[in-house]
């Protein structure tokens, strides 16, 4: 595996953590774990078009969650969001 490969996981992984953690001090890990599949696809296309940055790619993913979860309000959310929470 390349250098650069390897960055752009590293950078991936600790993105997912921090907005893992960002919604575990919000009280919504669960919806984050259901969630989860969607934020990964979403960041994974962030940094095939080049986007590198650790900081950037937390707050998209966060936004990009935010915006799942608001969905899943209006009752129109990705598969993956709209099984019951128990």
């Amino acid at each position: 595996m390349g250098l650069m490969r390897m960055v752009q996981i590293d950078v991936l992984e600790k993105s997912i953590e921090r907005i893992k953690e960002t919604c575990a001090m919000m009280g919504i890990a669960e919806k984050f774990d259901r969630a989860l599949p969607d934020v990964e696809t979403f960041l994974e296309a962030e940094v095939a078009r080049g986007e590198t940055r650790e900081t950037r790619l937390t707050f998209d993913g966060l936004r990009y969650l935010k915006q799942l979860l608001a969905k899943k309000g209006r009752g129109s959310a990705p598969q993956s969001l709209n099984r019951q929470e128990k």
